[in-house]
């Protein structure tokens, strides 16, 4: 973050990824030729998400000025997606403990993603909510999902072939699939060593009868294993690929899609 000259930093985009594996922070300054700046934050474990955040806070200067925009992204396995055309505002609890177990002290909040007619309900610890909302009055609050069901969308009408889109993180895998920009499924597995990798990315695969010689499979995220994975996945998928850059695209894009 040494190159930015925060004095402007009214004019930039904060985007803040939260995980449990670590947060991650972009500085998008609009006038730079859009170059996005990334930091990683390695979290303590035994604290909160909420301690966890006042530590940062302490620690990194740059986090307390005023931003144009700020996005908070919530990277995890409890978000649900629905159909536009099915949701009511008032129904968002419902549909989403419909799905999850209800958990103490949290708030569901919704994105709606008009160009995939796609609703994506979320859940956020309430403390960190107001934690954020008492540093940037104006933050907006997104479901990381939701935010690559959207990119990848976009990717995935190049060509005539259906997609696969795998978003890795330390312990999971998000999985997107694609019928040239027609979302087909999205699904979130738990996941810590290489053949478990694979195995639910075949699984979903196959679920959908992509076809092995003509349909492509894109890997991004934290890719440490990415030589094994790529010997193995080519032995059942033949057209596998990196995704350049392969890491912090959710990033990117909510902080330059408005």
């Amino acid at each position: 973050m040494e190159s930015i000259d925060f004095n402007k930093s009214e004019q930039y985009t904060l985007s803040i990824r939260l995980s449990a594996d670590g947060f991650s922070f972009s500085v998008f300054n609009p006038l730079d030729e859009g170059n996005c700046t990334f930091h990683h934050y390695q979290v303590d474990e035994t604290l909160s998400m909420t301690a966890n955040l006042k530590r940062a806070f302490k620690q990194l200067e740059w986090l307390r000025l005023p931003y144009r925009r700020v996005y908070v992204l919530m990277a995890g396995k409890r978000f649900t997606l629905m159909p536009l055309e099915l949701f009511e505002d008032e129904q968002t609890e419902l549909v989403f403990y419909h799905n999850h177990p209800k958990r103490d002290n949290e708030q569901i909040h919704y994105n709606v993603l008009r160009k995939n007619n796609t609703v994506v309900l979320f859940s956020m610890d309430k403390s960190v909510c107001n934690f954020l909302s008492e540093q940037y009055p104006h933050v907006r609050f997104h479901s990381q999902a939701g935010s690559l069901v959207e990119y990848f969308s976009i990717k995935s009408r190049q060509g005539n072939s259906r997609k696969m889109y795998a978003n890795f993180r330390k312990r999971a895998v998000e999985v997107f699939c694609y019928d040239r920009g027609a979302l087909l499924l999205v699904n979130s597995f738990e996941c810590k060593n290489t053949p478990d990798r694979i195995y639910y990315l075949l699984y979903a695969w196959k679920q959908l009868a992509f076809d092995q010689q003509r349909d492509e499979l894109h890997l991004a995220g934290e890719l440490d294993d990415k030589e094994a994975l790529l010997a193995e996945l080519r032995r059942f998928v033949r057209q596998v690929f990196v995704m350049t850059p392969s890491t912090n695209l959710d990033l990117q894009f909510i902080s330059t899609c408005e």
